[in-house]
């Protein structure tokens, strides 16, 4: 693992654990996100936990890095799912930049893992 790779797996983890406890705890905001995106905050919940799962997955992938491949790919399909509803509700670049932000820290992260194989 390059240092790189390194760098945004931490920085990846601390933005999802922030965000998926968030989800978790029902926050007002993730709340009001939740029902502005047609979830349940059961469903929304539940994404934070696959949120917290991947920061789990890109941390063991410090030490073990299929791990981190491995979460870093179910973390783009979050991402690209978070687009996707944004898109179809004909949310503007403000609501969905985020995720797409997100989602190339996440590609950029697989990148390096990826190249340094």
């Amino acid at each position: 693992m390059t240092l790189a790779a390194a760098i945004l797996a931490v920085l990846l983890a601390l933005i999802f654990l922030a965000l998926g406890t968030a989800k978790i705890l029902a926050l007002n905001p993730m709340r009001a996100l939740a029902a502005e995106a047609g979830f349940s905050v059961a469903a929304y919940r539940r994404i934070g936990l696959l949120e917290v799962a991947a920061v789990v997955g890109l941390l063991i992938g410090l030490v073990q890095p299929l791990i981190g491949v491995l979460a870093g790919a179910g973390l783009l399909l979050l991402l690209g799912g978070a687009v996707v509803v944004h898109l179809r509700k004909g949310d503007g670049p403000r609501k969905y930049a985020p995720a797409l932000v997100c989602g190339l820290l996440v590609a950029t992260y697989l990148v390096l893992q990826l190249a340094a194989r």
